[in-house]
């Protein structure tokens, strides 16, 4: 699977001020109903996975998993180590969404 155009449009949801990361923002955006897109990384451990996939069910948030590890998300939008992100913008979500089925 080809990721690599869903990293750069995570990265451009991130410096566009429409996506936030680390698992407490991300946590807080899905509460707050401005999530509309998550995703995780590949190596987040179980625990995490499961609290995520749970939250985004329950707030009806689509919910991704990549194949690239937390270095990897966290390069895609210029930070950190990431385990997760949270796209606030409906339209850039539904465009990484769209760019995932075709995978």
């Amino acid at each position: 699977m080809n990721e690599q155009g869903i990293l750069q449009m995570l990265g451009l949801s991130s410096k566009a001020g429409r996506a936030v990361s680390g698992e407490f923002q991300c946590e807080e955006a899905l509460k707050s109903g401005k999530a509309r897109l998550v995703v995780v990384a590949q190596d987040v451990s179980a625990n995490t996975y499961k609290k995520f996939k749970n939250k985004s069910e329950y707030y009806h948030v689509p919910f991704y998993q990549l194949s690239c590890d937390k270095e990897g998300l966290g390069r895609a939008i210029g930070k950190e180590k990431r385990s997760c992100v949270a796209v606030t913008d409906t339209g850039l979500a539904g465009s990484i969404l769209k760019k995932m089925e075709e995978n």
